[in-house]
């Protein structure tokens, strides 16, 4: 009867009387952890491929010598990771999924956004992360650049400035222009970096300073990167580029000061007899 090893174990091996004790190893993750992180494993090594079958339940118990709601348990958190998806029908059972760059820039994006949320994270650090990336993005979209580039750049500034955009489609064309740019670095890696830090960060701060900050401004900075990119130009490139976060941070620190300003007292804990 397969033995449902979900619950700690642990190893320990005593010396004789008079030596120090010698400890092997513990092993504290359930059942369900191991087996999961075991067909991760087999997946990112390459062993099982894209479209791959994995065994049946009752096969994957077998091996793993397991109860199956164990092994369901296991397939539920590859699931959840997009690892693996199920088919039903005469044709179904559970398969390898792939993973293309869009997949891991997903993944990093909301796990940015996550962050961000949770406060893990200060804005100081973020407008650091923006400018030490997108300066490298830049530098290497210079040595790409031409005029075809300069057409396109030029196409998202001009949706940029069309009046009648919403604010949040105003942040969607903001988030395409500094994409455009990562675009022309033509470095997959890269471009899966810095595209989950411009899709999570763009859209986080601009939607919170939205009544503070001014369209007009960022499409002016839009507009001078746009000419040095034209002109070649990589020190006024960067130079404009740090102006432009450098305005959207202190925008950012003058919204949540003004919150913090208008924050209700907080209660007093001090007692009547005191």
């Amino acid at each position: 009867m397969p033995s449902d090893q979900s619950s700690e174990k642990s190893s320990l091996k005593l010396s004789p009387p008079g030596n120090p004790a010698q400890f092997g190893n513990i092993v504290t993750a359930s059942a369900t952890k191991q087996i999961a992180e075991q067909l991760r494993q087999a997946i990112l090594s390459g062993e099982l491929k894209k479209d791959d079958r994995l065994p049946t339940e009752f096969e994957l118990a077998a091996q793993f010598d397991v109860s199956r709601p164990t092994i369901r348990e296991a397939l539920k958190r590859l699931a959840a990771q997009n690892l693996i998806r199920s088919k039903r029908g005469p044709a179904g059972g559970t398969f390898v999924n792939g993973f293309e760059m869009k997949d891991a820039t997903e993944f990093l994006a909301s796990s940015t956004m996550l962050m961000i949320s949770m406060g893990a994270v200060e804005m100081a650090d973020i407008i650091q992360t923006r400018k030490i990336l997108q300066a490298e993005c830049c530098k290497l979209a210079l040595l790409n650049w031409s005029d075809t580039y300069t057409d396109g750049l030029q196409q998202c500034l001009a949706h940029q400035q069309d009046a009648g955009l919403s604010d949040a489609e105003f942040c969607a064309a903001d988030v395409a222009f500094h994409r455009y740019i990562t675009d022309a670095t033509e470095n997959p890696m890269l471009q899966m970096i810095v595209y989950s830090i411009i899709d999570a960060l763009v859209p986080v701060m601009n939607m919170t300073i939205v009544r503070l900050r001014s369209r007009e401004k960022i499409i002016t900075f839009h507009q001078q990167i746009c000419t040095a990119f034209s002109d070649r130009n990589q020190d006024q490139l960067i130079a404009v580029l740090n102006e432009l976060l450098d305005y959207l941070n202190d925008t950012f620190n003058q919204q949540h000061e003004g919150k913090t300003a208008h924050a209700p007292p907080a209660a007093s804990n001090t007692s009547a007899s005191e």
